[in-house]
């Protein structure tokens, strides 16, 4: 059997419209069956909040050591031109699992608390789903963050979603609506982020079985620029903040191991899901003091080093072999960490891109994105294919001999023929969707970014940490911008009244892929 790991980082149509293209041929997974003839297991590991520039591989000047990036880059492929589909945490898991662009379900900004219901549709098709109907065993370890629902003792769903209503809980009532009942067989984890939102408690399953009883206090807790945004919320005995990650390091471990043991010829699918390296940033013990680079500088090693122990643990149990490893980030770097690394450190998590987290230009999405698959992806290899998280849906799909149905996936592109050189320099996307937390939105087309909305689509650039970071605005009076990015990558220069017709054409396709409902080609 073929082992998987996924770690998580084009040319013009003219003035076609989505109609032109919908029923252009795709080729399906069984033209692949002579590369994946047997199905191989998947580990999809998420970063978060971790910039291009905070990477060794993607940023030579970064002032933080990640060797076991850097060398997954050197066994494998790295990818320069890989984006998140939202510029913050919600959308993004939302899109990532189910192929599909969150702003079509008309969620605004992030979960919080115990906020619900699940913003993924009880009937939609999810990645772990559909790698369960066809054998595979799945489970998620770490941050959710995509919305569960919770209840009083009289059975009504909590909607406050601050510490009022985590005490309002009761904690005997199953959650109906979480990765269990989303695709996957298993879950251990947590509802929000692990060390910032007003609930801070382990999920198993669809049970919270050590209810956060006491407010926390954050009194012995680390205190430095980056440690300010643990909410004053509920803490179950035994939750420890500086630890969470290492707890699901060694909960995927030993899913890992167990499966192994008990279910050697099944597949599995296995989501890690990092809280590394959201802020606050608080490094476990024996990371604190590992760089030169701060609090957030030893998280980020710590993340890196967590990496190399799932790949430690993949060689321990001889699967290294054939396994594929994918690593990304779900959106760019904290604005914090930006504006306080670059004054303290030297350090640009965003290096050499515009913009940070929530921001819609290149730093806040372009993310890094690095595969490894010994035997079919060439080591040491660079694409600069266009690729969207949204992409791993429908590449496992090919992967995993799946057919998708027509009204799944409906913004995922197959990246197979990319990872295994069959596509050339044709790009497989011609046109990529991003969102904002506001769902303001952008397009790609080849070297083209038109962004459907003035400045940053995300943060308020008035503030005073940010105002050093303000750009003269070269077209003040158009309604949109747009840059090419091969003359200008810094998004420095806004291009829409000097190509109107270029403007015309993207919005004209960007209203067709909101109003079609899709991104990608229709399957038949």
């Amino acid at each position: 059997m073929k082992y998987l790991l996924f770690i998580l980082t084009s040319s013009a149509m003219g003035g076609l419209p989505m109609s032109a293209f919908a029923d252009t041929p795709t080729k399906s997974a069984v033209h692949y069956s002579a590369a994946a003839k047997q199905q191989p297991n998947i580990l999809l590991i998420l970063a978060d909040d971790l910039g291009y520039g905070d990477v060794r591989c993607y940023n030579p000047e970064s002032k933080i050591p990640t060797p076991h990036l850097d060398q997954l880059a050197t066994q494998g492929m790295r990818f320069t031109d890989a984006h998140s589909p939202s510029t913050v945490c919600t959308p993004t898991r939302y899109s990532l699992l189910t192929g599909r662009m969150s702003f079509r379900t008309g969620m605004v900004n992030v979960f919080t608390g115990v906020q619900g219901p699940c913003l993924i549709e009880e009937e939609r098709l999810t990645l772990p789903g559909m790698l369960r109907d066809n054998g595979y065993t799945t489970a998620c370890i770490g941050k959710w963050h995509i919305g569960m629902s919770f209840f009083d003792k009289q059975g009504k769903q909590i909607t406050n979603n601050r510490i009022e209503g985590v005490k309002q809980v009761d904690y005997s009532r199953p959650i109906p609506d979480g990765p269990v009942h989303r695709g996957f067989d298993h879950f251990f984890g947590t509802v929000c982020c692990p060390t910032t939102s007003w609930i801070y408690a382990y999920v198993e399953d669809d049970r919270i079985p050590i209810p956060p009883t006491k407010v926390i206090d954050k009194s012995g807790l680390p205190k430095h620029p980056h440690s300010h945004d643990c909410r004053a919320g509920m803490i179950a005995e035994g939750f420890d903040l500086e630890e969470a990650d290492l707890v699901f390091l060694e909960k995927s471990k030993q899913f890992l191991k167990n499966h192994v043991e008990n279910k050697p010829g099944q597949p599995f699918f296995l989501f890690h899901s990092m809280q590394a390296v959201h802020l606050p940033s608080f490094p476990a013990d024996k990371y604190k003091g590992k760089t030169k680079a701060g609090p957030h500088g030893d998280f980020i090693y710590q993340m890196d080093d967590i990496v190399g122990q799932l790949l430690d643990t993949l060689e321990e149990l001889k699967l290294d072999g054939n396994t594929l490893v994918i690593f990304a980030s779900d959106n760019g770097p904290e604005v914090p960490t930006v504006a306080r690394m670059r004054k303290d450190f030297g350090h640009d998590g965003a290096r050499p891109w515009r913009g940070m987290k929530r921001d819609q230009w290149e730093g806040g999405h372009r993310t890094p994105f690095i595969v490894r698959w010994p035997g079919k992806v060439k080591a040491g290899t660079t694409s600069d294919q266009l690729l969207n998280l949204t992409d791993i849906m429908a590449s496992c799909a090919a992967i995993a001999e799946a057919e998708l149905p027509g009204d799944a996936a409906e913004d995922s592109y197959n990246m197979l023929p990319v990872l295994l050189d069959t596509q050339g320099d044709k790009p497989v996307r011609q046109y990529m969707l991003t969102q904002t937390p506001t769902l303001k939105l952008a397009i790609r087309n080849g070297d083209w970014k038109y962004l459907d909305h003035q400045g940053s689509g995300g943060n308020n650039y008035n503030r005073a940490d940010l105002k050093p970071f303000v750009l003269p605005e070269a077209d003040p009076t158009a309604s949109g911008q747009l840059y090419n990015l091969k003359t200008d990558p810094g998004e420095t220069t806004n291009l829409s009244s000097k190509h109107p017709e270029k403007v015309r054409r993207l919005k004209a396709i960007l209203k067709e892929m909101k109003d079609s409902g899709r991104s990608a080609p229709e399957r038949h």
